[in-house]
């Protein structure tokens, strides 16, 4: 029996064994001008293969990728873009850099303490640092109840506020933070039910 397993592996799988066929027979054609004509044949079949993709840009560039890939990159041709070389895909893929700075409070998240950052240069007084007090502590909020799953008492909160602020960011009148449980029911998101409603709407 002629099983795929005793196959040769394909190279790309989504296109399929004939096509990897027509691309070795492609190979095998020991006139050039002839193997640029078999080449722009097999590149049209495989486009007509994702005719949804045809509107990306670069999607003509990869189908021509492919075709190298495919060829084991001894298909001998004229490219209308430069192929891949072999050696590309044998590089190590780049380590990505991360931010190995420690965090004080985890459930904030270090995006909150940057933003406690920007708002501590505010001027001490002014409403546009009351009001980015008063956003900070809900979302602080926020992050703590979804995090935890219970509720907190909001003089945490901003205690927490004013200690990753290094005491910038003091409260003079404490502002009224939203409600432990309706952050509970709504998972942290206050625009849930609106959507919810507004789906019942258009059903």
């Amino acid at each position: 029996m002629d099983y795929n397993s005793n196959r040769k592996k394909l190279k790309l799988p989504e296109y399929g064994r004939n096509i990897h066929k027509m691309v070795d027979y492609v190979v095998s054609i020991e006139d050039r001008e002839e193997r640029n004509r078999a080449a722009n044949q097999i590149i049209e079949i495989m486009g007509n293969m994702y005719p949804y993709l045809r509107d990306v840009s670069d999607f003509r560039h990869k189908l021509w990728d492919h075709i190298a890939i495919m060829s084991d990159f001894k298909l001998d041709i004229d490219y209308p873009y430069d192929p891949p070389r072999p050696e590309t895909f044998l590089e190590k893929p780049k380590p990505v850099p991360y931010d190995h700075t420690p965090i004080k409070y985890r459930h904030y998240g270090k995006l909150i303490e940057k933003m406690i950052e920007q708002a501590s240069q505010y001027e001490d007084g002014s409403p546009e640092k009351k009001q980015l007090i008063q956003m900070l502590a809900n979302q602080m909020k926020k992050s703590f109840v979804v995090w935890n799953k219970e509720t907190v008492n909001d003089d945490k909160i901003l205690k927490d506020l004013e200690e990753l602020s290094g005491g910038t960011l003091k409260i003079e009148q404490a502002p009224r933070l939203a409600d432990a449980r309706d952050i509970l029911r709504t998972g942290g998101n206050s625009n849930k039910k609106k959507t919810k409603g507004a789906n019942r709407k258009h059903k």
